[in-house]
């Protein structure tokens, strides 16, 4: 009975090992000390894959990475790469004026695309409006178009929140949007300074459904199973999801990127942590965080 026993005992152990190790998580091909990790600066709405990049790399915990982990923005992120405050970034299209910035200051960047956004709009929920045009969009931060009526909806005032000139969501807009056509400047209290902030105020004006805001995807949708109370709009007919961004049928799509100094050494923690985000691993990781990542 005890020699029974025993073979049970070690039958059971055995078999638990192996399921251990079945639903254990593969290892990945990177591994970094936190003291030795990059610091990593970009735009506001890739710190959730900033947080699951060193979460994966390093074991750190994601809850204490969320409490700790801050980017800059995209415009000032890649002041950050120019002035050795940060090393890799994460971010979305940069305006040709921070490029040339960099160019003007002699150094040189590998910016890889690792996925895909894209600029979308949102009202209050109880708006009638469900899509617009881009150029009725056009028209509407032009100052041409001031009333919902005349573009389908009640006969109310278009309350056209802006981003501040800076902000990535701010560069997509006049970029893919407005392109040539100069926004008319907004009242102060219309001009945004915050990702967030523009989400809870289109979504609680006045208590209102006449505001009208814009923000990148990932952002967004991260919000709309809240009770926020906004609804994303079709850009020209097409509704913004994974899959028509991915294959590029919503029309207002750009890329992110994942940058490092040229001059960046090869055996250095920055280029194996660029290389290793813009390979396959990181391919994953960008998925599991729910962004579209590039097919090769």
């Amino acid at each position: 009975m005890k020699k029974i026993s025993s073979f049970l005992f070690i039958l059971i152990l055995f078999l638990s090992l192996i399921c251990c190790k079945n639903n254990s998580k593969p290892d990945i091909s990177l591994k970094i000390s936190p003291e030795d990790y990059p610091r990593v600066d970009g735009s506001t709405a890739t710190i959730p894959l900033a947080i699951a990049l060193r979460s994966a790399v390093t074991s750190e915990s994601k809850d204490v990475l969320e409490l700790s982990t801050t980017h800059s923005k995209t415009t000032e992120s890649f002041r950050s790469l120019q002035y050795d405050s940060a090393d890799l970034l994460i971010v979305y299209s940069p305006s040709e004026s921070v490029l040339n910035e960099l160019k003007y200051a002699g150094i040189d960047i590998i910016m890889k695309p690792i996925g895909r956004d894209a600029l979308v709009f949102f009202t209050n929920e109880s708006n009638s409006i469900d899509s617009l045009t881009q150029k009725q969009v056009q028209d509407i931060y032009m100052g041409n178009i001031t009333n919902w009526k005349d573009v389908g909806g009640p006969d109310s005032k278009i309350l056209a929140f802006q981003r501040d000139e800076e902000s990535g969501s701010q560069v997509l807009m006049q970029k893919l949007v407005m392109q040539e056509n100069k926004m008319v400047k907004p009242e102060l209290e219309f001009m945004i300074s915050e990702m967030g902030a523009i989400i809870e105020t289109v979504a609680d004006y006045n208590n209102d459904k006449n505001a009208l805001g814009y923000s990148v995807y990932y952002y967004i949708s991260a919000f709309l199973n809240k009770d926020h109370k906004i609804k994303l709009l079709k850009a020209n007919g097409v509704m913004p999801s994974n899959n028509t961004i991915k294959d590029g049928s919503y029309p207002y799509t750009q890329d992110f990127y994942a940058v490092i100094k040229s001059s960046e050494p090869e055996s250095s923690e920055t280029r194996k942590l660029f290389d290793f985000l813009v390979g396959e691993e990181g391919k994953k990781i960008i998925t599991e965080t729910g962004y579209v990542a590039l097919d090769d």
